[in-house]
């Protein structure tokens, strides 16, 4: 199958190498630097080079921000048949963008990441596809996630984005509020290195993504409940209370199991 990836990012270049030994794959990015290091694919900076290739398949890896934007900017130059395709980790507008194409298309979401990701074992990873997308689209992502082992899950739309809320707000959430009101430790227990180690890594995605995972809109209700949580806790410390505090330890430990 002739593959158009476009932008050469982190996910961009993973599912280049992920799919050039099987497929004939070029990559499209605006900055020509970051296509030096691609093994056996077309490297493309110009929009006429993708309507030269002809693509059949079109996954989108750019940043979140501009998802939309570098659809429309590649919609002219590609054939009539080729098939859309995202991983967009937030769907808002994606549906109804994807209709008033007309062509067909499948969205899914690697519920993972190269910054805490092992990418040559993903075994323990998830990933999502969503329902409303066409069959065979379905099918070749289903075929590729189950090549690298991910449990993978059949969501739409508006389920994705609920799932994601949870799944990536609350975390984010919890993470940037913990570096928020972070010091510098000269002795660090391990449990604060931890947590800083995920504070650092999650700091190291783009601006633009953490900010579209926190505005999903389905994301205030789980950051609520966060909020609803710690002020439950914090009155125990507060007052000091032993008995309550056992019972929310025991709450937590069952969340968990």
């Amino acid at each position: 199958m002739k593959i158009l990836i476009l932008g050469a990012g982190k996910m961009g270049t993973f599912f280049t190498d992920l799919l050039c030994l099987h497929h004939e794959v070029a990559l499209y990015d605006v900055d020509p630097k970051r296509l030096r290091f691609v093994f056996n694919t077309y490297r493309f900076t110009q929009y006429e080079e993708i309507q030269e290739f002809e693509p059949e398949l079109v996954i989108n890896c750019v940043t979140l921000k501009y998802t939309i934007e570098a659809f429309n900017s590649v919609l002219p130059y590609l054939p009539e048949n080729c098939m859309l395709s995202d991983i967009a980790s937030v769907k808002t507008g994606l549906k109804e963008f994807y209709q008033s194409t007309g062509k067909r298309f499948v969205s899914t979401h690697p519920m993972f990441g190269p910054t805490f990701a092992t990418l040559d074992n993903l075994s323990s990873q998830n990933a999502i596809i969503i329902s409303e997308s066409d069959y065979l689209g379905k099918m070749f992502f289903k075929d590729l996630y189950h090549s690298l082992h991910l449990k993978i899950f059949e969501y739409s739309f508006e389920e994705h984005d609920k799932t994601t809320a949870y799944s990536l707000a609350i975390p984010f959430a919890s993470t940037l509020v913990f570096a928020a009101v972070m010091k510098h430790q000269d002795a660090p227990g391990t449990t604060f290195k931890r947590h800083m180690d995920i504070a650092e890594g999650l700091l190291s995605e783009d601006d633009y993504l953490l900010t579209e995972i926190l505005f999903n809109p389905f994301a205030v209700e789980q950051i609520e409940n966060i909020r609803t949580q710690l002020k439950v806790l914090l009155e125990i410390i507060k007052k000091k209370d032993t008995a309550r505090m056992q019972e929310f330890l025991e709450k937590v430990r069952k969340n968990i199991e």
